[in-house]
Parts: structure tokens; C-alpha cells; sequence
């Protein structure tokens, strides 16, 4: 079996519930994501005072990863959108993923790419309940990607940055090309993907195969 048809066979048909597909014998399942904010410890406590840690509300599916009782309003040089989530744990730098849609409502231009890749990203206003924070960079939109263990990829036969296109069945069907596999021993193996392209191709109720 090719590393293709090893990886098609366990991306299957899966039931949309709190805003990620169950997972069953035979499928990856499908984490869809919203807009969020990940922040460094310095910009949390501007943002909520000296010393102030996070209050972790439930689990996500990536190990360590938590969603968070905390929410703040972004505000870019057009508009604001009010009640954006944070995620955990603090990370070395703030990084804010929004959807296409939110660059019209901020009047902003944010580039696509993975998590981590910040370098020549803008920046953005964060506004908290005691401070606020203007960013120079970390601004983005989430490039599509799967996450597995290095033992997964071996499995399938991919690699770590390797790029496959996934076909979606269904009435709004279509490709996703550029989907990125990220393989390390600290994931868990999921699909991700923003709310956006997810509601344009009815993800919750398609079948997903590999096509390259």
C-alpha cells in the first residue's frame, strides 16, 4: 500500500460534535477551529495583571493543549472583534489566528501559514480587562495540516513539512491542496482546519481521501 492509500484509508466519514469530528476505528479525526489567541506569559500579564495565570476550562485533543475561561477583543486599524479566545498554555511569543473573513472586519492582511512561522507577519491590538498590547507581528490565518507521531508518519510513509491534497465527496466536495503534515513525538494524529473551509465543503458529514 502507498503512503497516499495507507493515509486515505483512515481519513473517513466522521460526526461533527463540539466542534470537532469523533474519531472511530478507521478515521483521523478532524479538529475545526475558530478564531483563538495563544500569548506569552509578558502579554497575559499586561493584559490581566502581574502574576495572572490562566484558568483552564476544558482539554483540546493536542496533548497539554487547554482552552481557556479567558477571552479578549482584537482590534485592527477598520473595527474589533470582541470575545476571542485564548488558548494554553502561554507560548514564547503571542500568536492570534483569525479567518479571511475577520481581515475585512479588522482592516488587516494576514498571511497564511503554520503555527510557530511568525517572521513578517502584522500586527494587531489586543485589548484585555487590565491593559492592552499592540503586537508588531504574529497575526495569521492557519494553514491546513495534519499532526501525527513521528511513528505515524513512518507508517504512512510521509515525512515532517510534507505537503498531500485531500479530496472531499459530497455536494460541496472539492480539494484541499498545501495540507501540511507535522509529525513530532509532543501530537496527536488530527486533521486541522479553521471553521471557514470546513463550512464551504459541509465537512462534518464528507468522506476525505488522499488524492497525491
Amino acid at each position: 500500500m502507498g503512503k497516499y492509500d495507507a493515509l486515505a484509508a483512515l481519513l473517513m466519514e466522521a460526526i461533527k460534535e463540539g466542534g470537532y469530528l469523533k474519531k472511530d476505528d478507521n478515521s483521523i479525526p478532524v479538529g475545526i477551529s475558530n478564531r483563538h489567541i495563544h500569548l506569552s506569559q509578558a502579554d497575559l500579564e499586561t493584559l490581566f495583571g502581574s502574576g495572572y495565570q490562566l484558568t483552564k476550562t476544558k482539554d483540546l485533543s493536542q496533548p497539554m493543549q487547554y482552552a481557556c475561561k479567558e477571552t479578549l477583543i482584537i482590534a485592527g486599524p477598520k473595527g474589533a472583534i470582541e470575545k476571542v479566545r485564548i488558548l494554553g498554555p502561554v507560548r514564547s511569543e503571542s500568536q492570534i489566528e483569525i479567518l479571511q473573513a475577520d481581515c475585512f472586519k479588522l482592516g488587516v492582511s494576514a498571511p497564511v501559514r503554520l503555527s510557530g512561522d511568525l517572521q513578517g507577519t502584522p500586527g494587531i491590538t489586543l485589548i484585555g480587562p487590565k491593559g492592552s498590547v499592540l503586537l508588531s507581528k504574529g497575526l495569521v490565518i492557519a494553514q491546513r495540516h495534519i499532526h501525527m507521531t513521528l511513528e505515524d508518519a513512518k507508517n504512512f510513509g510521509v515525512t515532517d513539512g510534507e505537503q498531500v491534497t485531500i479530496q472531499i465527496d459530497g455536494l460541496r466536495g472539492g480539494t484541499f491542496s498545501n495540507v501540511v503534515i507535522r509529525a513530532n513525538n509532543t501530537s496527536a494524529l488530527e486533521f486541522h482546519i479553521d471553521t471557514e473551509e470546513a463550512n464551504a465543503m459541509q465537512l462534518a458529514t464528507a468522506r476525505i481521501t488522499i488524492v497525491k
